[in-house]
């Protein structure tokens, strides 16, 4: 059985980003006689260059309001994940982040429940996963998805010590093109473990060490993009 993710970590400081997903417009509402996720309608995708491939996933309808995914690959590699819909609710909004973050490490589906969250992070999985399977077709359908690969490079940046603990980030790069970052080292601290996706999520939306700093966590926020732009002058 998977473990299941505290969602509570995210509300301290007020961390949860809401740029990175965009909520429905549209009220949830409490559909009692469908206690299990369907799925309507059907995924599309569009290519753009050097071999990216956005796809809008199907809408999966739950008790709490409908899910709906928009992943963007960089041939295989997923670099990010926008929430088109998704339920009105605390909850959601809190393990949002979470999913995706895990997203960008596990580069799968097979990622953790959020507690408190199941219904969406099961909703969000079974769209993911829909995302991914249409990705993997359209790849085998065109060659220059695998040259894109070859073009990745990962760097790891400077590890710095601070008074909250080591920071270290793993830069991969498309190209000039930065599409993931992991934490190779990070203090073990609430706020900076509510931090890191917001950082990383603003990397890959900046495209550059120019982010702002997460309230309430200064110190890793500051050697993060430290770490992050060495690896980015490592690419050169």
């Amino acid at each position: 059985m998977k473990r299941a993710i505290p969602v509570v970590v995210l509300s301290i400081a007020g961390l949860v980003p809401v740029w990175l997903y965009q909520p429905s417009a549209q009220s949830s509402t409490v559909q009692a006689t469908t206690p299990a996720p369907s799925t309507s309608s059907s995924s599309s995708s569009s290519s753009g260059s050097s071999g990216t491939n956005v796809v809008t996933t199907t809408t999966v309808d739950t008790e709490k309001g409908p899910v709906q995914l928009q992943v963007t690959f960089s041939g295989t590699k997923i670099t990010a994940v926008k929430m088109l819909q998704q339920p009105n609710h605390p909850q959601t909004t809190a393990a949002v982040p979470v999913l995706v973050a895990e997203t960008l490490e596990a580069q799968s589906a097979d990622i953790d429940t959020v507690s408190g969250g199941t219904i969406t992070s099961d909703a969000y999985k079974e769209s993911l996963q829909a995302a991914i399977d249409d990705n993997a077709k359209a790849a085998a359908a065109s060659p220059s998805a695998s040259a894109s690969e070859a073009s990745s490079k990962t760097v790891d940046g400077s590890a710095l010590s601070t008074e909250k603990g080591p920071v270290q980030v793993q830069v991969t790069f498309s190209g000039t093109k930065i599409t993931a970052v992991k934490m190779l080292q990070q203090p073990n601290h609430p706020q900076t473990t509510a931090a890191v996706p917001v950082l990383v999520a603003e990397t890959l939306e900046a495209q550059s060490a120019d982010i702002d700093t997460v309230s309430g966590a200064t110190i890793t926020s500051d050697a993060y993009k430290e770490s992050l732009q060495a690896a980015i002058d490592a690419k050169g």
